[in-house]
């Protein structure tokens, strides 16, 4: 298998976002899809190991590789606008001999690999979207690769071409700075959106698969080796497959043709390909040839670059332990919204909760929503985020009275939706202490608030004027957004409590955070955005030291009126002070503790 080699670093762009929680499940989710492909599908087309009979003779009636192990063979590629070989009007690239069947540690650096560097005019007719192919043939050593020629053997000849131009659909970045007009995208990227133009992958990686593998005459081959191998039945034998392996092409690394172009670089690798890796990568093909049959999202180049580029880059035993961790991610991920469902749902009293908190998340979900449809993310991504406004906006049903007036409408048409706070939040010191929280944040967010609107109007390029506010709040609450997890802290702090919280799922969501945290390390991203990875730490440090400074206590009386001297509430015949503070008994209070004095609640 030849060594990958590692296309170069991407710098990010300011406004764009780095997807390091998506790339693992995709790594996730395609090494499942290559064992189902490489396990259970063949497993319904067993094919039969290399056997002979008693006098050790083949057996009749199975098909044989004509190429055995130890074959010595040439390498031809030629280059052609034609997509038929013909040697007259094709040109040599490059010839390449003393390879053999299944050498796999031979060449200069002794691992079967040898790569040769070359370049191709760029002609009038592929500056003009022109198609260019690329004619790759195995021979036996002494035999004609001409067709036309008498002596001439199919049998000893192995030829596949493939079309070296790829054509895609120019995607314009219709962005400007609404201010001055301008925008710092090169003058080649201009041009008509949806057009239809060549471009050229300077890198193509030949292999021969040495599969020595006895296949019956009669039975169908098990995918993938059924589009590859063609059993003669007169001699009963199969060519070996000759195969051009472009998994590792970065589409990042096309090179668009036009009139600018004088010459395009092209780097041959060959390198022999074991049965597994083969099917490994016949298995990522399959996966697409599902995805269009299914209707499933297929996931856009960028990516697929991410991915790959993530397996390139990355230490191959960090990346297997990542790929552990990033299970359990999943698991943490499910289990943290399974009891944050739970905790609402069964939530009587919004005592001690920030409920102008779950105010401001469905505000921010709904930025995000709004930000992912206007930038054409990928359909699964805006599903997930749609998925939870939906879960936000049942929150606020949880923590405030919501009612529907379908008499007096609104205009006469809208029905007329009031909202009020409960009564356990509108009667308690939280909502005291939940407006204080907000009034000291307003003093510092306001401010930071107004200085991201005008850098980002200035220094920043968009859509119009519509996208520039989606992508003003969202960055601004990608930056800033963790501060709006300290009103809680701030009421935790007052109330000298944290009994009131979840947990639970705060737990769920901090060891996710935690393994974010594994991720901002392995993979690449600005820097900016690898330090936001630890704001959240920050947050969630503090609530275990709230935790800690106000541990539990059973001679202290919580918000709620009990305490574990009376964990079913505070007796009428408690003494109270003048302001209706409880006050506790001498023989209530453990020894070295201190009492405490906390207000009954009604």
């Amino acid at each position: 298998m030849p060594e990958p080699v590692a296309a170069p670093q991407q710098v990010a762009e300011p406004g764009e976002q780095p997807e390091n929680q998506n790339t693992w499940k995709n790594v996730l989710w395609r090494f499942a899809m290559m064992y189902i492909m490489m396990s259970v599908i063949p497993s319904f087309f067993r094919g039969k190991t290399p056997t002979t009979g008693p006098d050790g003779a083949p057996v009749p009636g199975q098909a044989y590789n004509a190429w055995p192990s130890g074959t010595p063979f040439d390498l031809y590629v030629y280059g052609s606008t034609n997509e038929d070989f013909v040697i007259g009007e094709s040109s040599l690239i490059h010839y390449l001999s003393g390879l053999k069947m299944g050498e796999w540690y031979d060449g200069p650096d002794s691992n079967g690999q040898r790569t040769f560097t070359t370049s191709i005019p760029a002609t009038k007719e592929l500056q003009n979207n022109g198609s260019y192919y690329l004619h790759m043939l195995a021979t036996r050593v002494g035999s004609q690769i001409n067709p036309l020629h008498p002596q001439y053997n199919k049998r000893d000849v192995v030829h596949i071409n493939r079309m070296w131009t790829r054509y895609k659909k120019r995607k314009v970045e219709s962005t400007t700075n609404l201010l001055t007009g301008e925008t710092k995208h090169r003058p080649e990227e201009q041009g008509e959106d949806g057009e239809i133009i060549s471009y050229w992958h300077p890198n193509i990686t030949i292999s021969m698969l040495d599969d020595q593998r006895v296949w019956p005459a009669g039975t169908p081959i098990p995918p993938p080796f059924d589009k590859w191998i063609q059993i003669d039945l007169d001699t009963m034998q199969y060519q070996p497959v000759l195969y051009v392996n472009d998994y590792w092409e970065l589409s990042s690394d096309l090179i668009a043709v036009n009139e600018t172009v004088e010459v395009l670089p092209l780097s041959i690798t060959y390198a022999p390909i074991s049965v597994f890796y083969f099917q490994i990568y016949e298995a990522q093909k399959m996966q697409k040839q599902w995805n269009n049959m299914f209707g499933a999202v297929e996931q856009t180049d960028e990516e697929n670059d991410i991915v790959k580029r993530t397996m390139l880059e990355t230490n191959p035993y960090i990346l297997g332990v990542t790929i552990v961790v990033s299970i359990i991610h999943t698991i943490f991920e499910f289990l943290a919204f399974k009891n944050d469902i739970q905790f609402w749902k069964s939530r009587k009293s919004l005592e001690g909760l920030s409920v102008r908190s779950i105010l401001f998340n469905m505000f921010t979900q709904l930025i995000v929503v709004l930000y992912v449809l206007d930038n054409d993310t990928n359909t699964m991504v805006a599903i997930s985020v749609c998925i939870g406004l939906l879960i936000e906006c049942w929150k606020i049903t949880k923590v405030m009275d919501v009612s529907v007036d379908f008499s007096n409408p609104v205009m006469g048409i809208l029905p007329r939706v009031s909202i009020q706070d409960k009564s356990s939040y509108a009667e308690s010191p939280t909502r005291q202490y939940d407006r204080m929280a907000f009034r000291y944040l307003s003093y510092l967010l306001t401010p930071l608030l107004i200085g991201y609107a005008i850098y980002s109007l200035m220094y920043e390029e968009h859509k119009g004027w519509y996208s520039w506010t989606l992508s003003m709040c969202y960055g601004y609450l990608l930056m800033f957004g963790f501060i709006m997890m300290t009103p809680q802290l701030f009421i935790n702090y007052k109330m000298k409590s944290v009994a009131h919280l979840p947990w639970r799922m705060l737990t769920y969501k901090a060891l996710n955070t935690f393994i974010d945290d594994l991720f901002a390390f392995v993979i690449k991203m600005p820097t900016l955005y690898r330090i936001g990875c630890f704001r959240d730490d920050v947050i969630f440090f503090i609530y275990l030291y709230q935790r800690w400074a106000y541990r539990e206590d059973p001679n202290r009386v919580n918000e709620f009126g009990t305490c574990g001297a009376h964990p079913d509430g505070i007796p009428e015949t408690a003494d109270l002070d003048a302001e209706g503070n409880v006050i506790l008994k001498p023989g209530e209070i453990k020894e070295g503790i201190k009492s405490e004095v906390a207000k009954k609640t009604e």
